[in-house]
């Protein structure tokens, strides 16, 4: 499996809006087996996306698909920055197992 842990920042006031479109059109990635937005408690701005794929491919592929690619098109001018970006190499854990 593959896990990836990222940071972004929204442009001021748009947190709210970029982390609805992060969410929409996500439930059909093929080979995602967990896709979590999270606001950042201490920062206004911040993001977290967690994902876990079962592999770095299919992560790969996903950012080829139409509604990733429509929400990619539509976030972009929301995103003042990205952060911190962690590729892992997951294991396990409870809900990972189908």
């Amino acid at each position: 499996m593959y896990g990836l842990i990222g940071k972004m920042t929204a442009a001021d006031g748009k947190r709210d809006e970029l982390i609805a479109i992060l969410l929409e059109g996500t439930g059909e990635m093929p080979g995602c087996l967990s896709y979590v937005v999270a606001k950042d408690p201490d920062d206004d701005a911040a993001i977290w996306v967690t994902e876990v794929w079962d592999s770095a491919e299919s992560h790969l592929a996903s950012l080829q698909l139409p509604a990733v690619q429509e929400a990619i098109g539509k976030g972009r001018e929301m995103i003042a920055g990205f952060g911190e970006r962690h590729e892992t190499e997951v294991v396990g854990g409870w809900g990972l197992d189908g």
